[in-house]
C-alpha cells in the first residue's frame, strides 16, 4: 500500500473526479480506501421505535486504492511514490520532487 491514514489524496474517477480529500480508513486486504468527503451515499434508515421518525444518513464509501493518487506534501501535486531504503528503514519518496513524505 501506498497510502496510510491522513495522507492527502487525488480523486481520479468517478463524480468526485478532480477532487482532494484527506484518508480516513485504509484496508489493506481488500484494497480499498475510505477518503473524507468524497464518494458518498445516502442510507436510508428505518425507526427503531414506534413515534419515531426514519432519517436518511450521508456517509463515505470505500473506493478502490487505484482511484486515487497520492498528493506531494512539498510540491503540492499528484505523483507517484517511490520506496527506498536508508538504513534499516523504508522511506517514501515524490518521484517528482524527491522529496522524503
Amino acid at each position: 500500500m501506498f497510502v496510510k491514514r491522513n495522507d492527502n489524496v487525488k480523486m481520479l474517477v468517478g463524480k468526485d473526479h478532480g477532487k482532494i480529500g484527506k484518508i480516513l480508513f485504509v484496508f489493506p486486504d481488500r484494497g480499498r480506501v475510505v477518503v473524507e468527503g468524497l464518494n458518498k451515499i445516502k442510507k436510508h434508515m428505518k425507526s427503531k421505535k414506534q413515534g419515531q421518525k426514519g432519517q436518511i444518513i450521508e456517509k463515505e464509501r470505500a473506493i478502490d486504492i487505484s482511484d486515487v493518487q497520492l498528493i506531494c506534501s512539498k510540491c503540492n501535486k499528484p505523483t507517484r511514490m517511490g520506496y527506498r531504503r536508508e538504513g534499516d528503514k523504508k522511506i517514501r519518496y515524490c518521484k517528482k520532487c524527491d522529496a522524503i513524505n
